[in-house]
């Protein structure tokens, strides 16, 4: 789910009712096409987000003249979408080269502070039961609210020896992970958290807002999907390891297709968003810089969503799901969770009732 209509249209109106700044937009010296190659993103959708940072700018006091508001939101954009900033934008924002880090900080602090109005997850009972009957059309597993997974971003790290960092990962490189949870459609419903790569997804997940919300079944009760790095929980349904029967194989076959989205999802993230592709030197005691990042470009992923932003093409090898060793904790309610997940299977996914629909994710 993207962030609530109601939301959406709160700041429209906040944006109607507001007098425009009369200064130059700089986004304007670029045509459509040279604007896209350039930001990744659509004019409608960066007059936005202008509109967005100029409101948040105005609510904090910063002490800024649009002009030069302008020029630190197209530095900043530009660094997202491919991971440098390059002198020809730097000139014409008129920034100093020196200030660069200093004016994405500064634009990634507000896009992240705007994260819970983009980014929300289903609240109300109306809000819930719409997400997972979308969910359920698409892949036949009711009764579930999204996908859960752990987004893991490279890293440069001051390291020499960056197998012994505890950024090192399960693929061989040094990353900092996000919790992330994504809908049907791939728009993101919540991303919390920047840890080192080396954190397993379960303790993330078990030390999260959104994980321990689920707990006190805060949003009811529903599942999330999540991948074998997880433990089968009353909330997290994971995928059966051994399948005992067609029946099994049916339902790994749809929670496959429901988790792929993430892993679209993820890929189309760190297209759009270049910077995402190698991040700076990271520090295991600091990650705030890193997670500020982040966070602003999954805010700009929805962003993008809500003004249908055509997607950059995607290459044709994927990163594949980290292949952390399959949880083998055990819980006090196993039985009873393992014996849901059957009822489950046994009640959707038998011969009579199963079915896996073809849907194209947007």
């Amino acid at each position: 789910m993207a962030f609530a209509p109601a939301v959406w249209f709160a700041v429209q109106d906040h944006l109607s009712d507001d007098k425009r700044e009369s200064s130059k937009n700089v986004f304007n010296d670029f045509e459509d096409k040279a604007l896209f190659e350039n930001f990744h993103l659509t004019r409608p959708c960066i007059n936005f987000i202008m509109d967005c940072i100029r409101l948040a700018v105005k609510k904090h006091t910063y002490k800024l003249k649009p002009e030069v508001l302008n020029g630190l939101v197209m530095v900043a954009l530009e660094y997202y979408a491919n991971g440098i900033s390059s002198l020809a934008i730097q000139e014409k924002a008129g920034i100093n080269h020196q200030k660069t880090p200093e004016v994405i900080g500064m634009v990634s602090k507000i896009l992240t502070d705007m994260l819970n109005q983009f980014i929300t997850f289903p609240i109300t009972r109306d809000d819930r039961y719409n997400v997972a009957h979308k969910i359920e059309m698409f892949c036949g597993i009711p009764k579930v609210l999204g996908v859960l997974a752990c987004a893991h971003f490279k890293v440069k790290t001051s390291s020499q020896d960056s197998h012994s960092s505890p950024f090192h990962n399960t693929l061989g490189y040094t990353s900092v992970t996000a919790q992330v949870i994504c809908d049907c459609k791939g728009n993101l419903m919540s991303v919390e958290g920047c840890h080192v790569g080396s954190t397993p997804a379960q303790t993330i997940w078990e030390s999260s807002v959104k994980g321990k919300e689920m707990e006190r079944e805060h949003h009811g009760s529903y599942w999330l999907i999540g991948e074998k790095n997880y433990k089968l929980s009353q909330h997290v349904l994971t995928a059966v390891s051994v399948p005992g029967g067609t029946d099994d194989l049916r339902f790994n076959e749809a929670h496959a297709k429901l988790h792929s989205v993430m892993q679209q999802t993820l890929n189309s993230l760190k297209c759009r968003f270049k910077c995402l592709m190698q991040m700076t030197i990271a520090q295991q005691d600091c990650l705030d810089k890193q997670a500020d990042i982040i966070m602003a470009c999954c805010v700009l992923h929805n962003i993008a969503k809500k003004f249908s932003v055509p997607s950059l093409p995607l290459p044709n090898i994927f990163e594949p799901v980290h292949p952390e060793a399959q949880y083998q904790g055990t819980t006090t309610n196993a039985f009873e969770v393992v014996e849901a997940r059957d009822k489950l299977i046994r009640k959707y996914f038998s011969n009579a009732n199963s079915f896996v629909k073809d849907e194209a994710v947007n």
